[in-house]
């Protein structure tokens, strides 16, 4: 039996400037078909996104999709805004709420900002998502772009998406906090090439 994996997020997850099979969400939905995993993947990410649009919409899409897993993948736009610091880390962890009570678990990625917006917004906005999921006892990615956002060839000419040739480090960074909370796999052998990702 399949369960439901729901990313909810902004262009990060959504692919901006990519073609569809390009993004690390459609990555993932190879890797866990290669790797046997009965999970279906719903990418509710939107450009563009917010924390508040996200916390408006998930309610919807937790009845829809009824997901075991809810990764929550949102705050860069807020936080390139200048939103209060209060309201994001509210919305953050009003997600993480919503997700636990319908008794799925969720899994929060971290963002950092450029730093020209000064290290006493950008440095707690960073350690927010930090004392979030200490704070709710869940599982986090510190941050999406780790080894991506200061590599040559990593970014797109604006400075603030991955290109297509970041995409695989970004499911790794990812894999590495949602590999231990996907169900078993299913009975199909393991490709030897798949085994050399776990």
């Amino acid at each position: 039996m399949s369960s439901t994996l729901l990313v909810l997020g902004d262009s990060l997850s959504a692919g901006y400037g990519l073609t569809l099979d390009q993004g690390w969400v459609e990555l993932l939905k190879q890797r866990l078909a290669a790797e046997a995993f009965p999970v279906e993947v719903i990418n509710a990410s939107i450009s563009g996104e917010t924390t508040d649009g996200g916390l408006r919409r998930l309610p919807d899409l937790l009845d829809r999709h009824t997901p075991s897993l809810v990764i929550i993948e949102l705050g860069a736009n807020d936080g390139l805004r200048g939103f209060a610091l209060d309201s994001i880390r509210a919305n953050l962890t009003r997600m993480v709420q919503l997700v636990q009570q319908r008794g799925a678990r969720p899994l929060l990625v971290g963002i950092r900002i450029p730093p020209n917006y000064g290290s006493r917004y950008s440095e707690p906005f960073f350690i927010q998502y930090q004392e979030i999921a200490k704070e709710n006892s869940i599982p986090l990615v510190p941050f999406l772009l780790e080894g991506v956002a200061a590599q040559p060839g990593m970014m797109q000419a604006d400075g603030l998406h991955p290109t297509a040739a970041a995409q695989p480090r970004l499911l790794d960074t990812v894999w590495l906090q949602l590999r231990p909370l996907l169900p078993k796999r299913s009975g199909t052998a393991l490709p030897s090439s798949a085994a050399t990702q776990r």
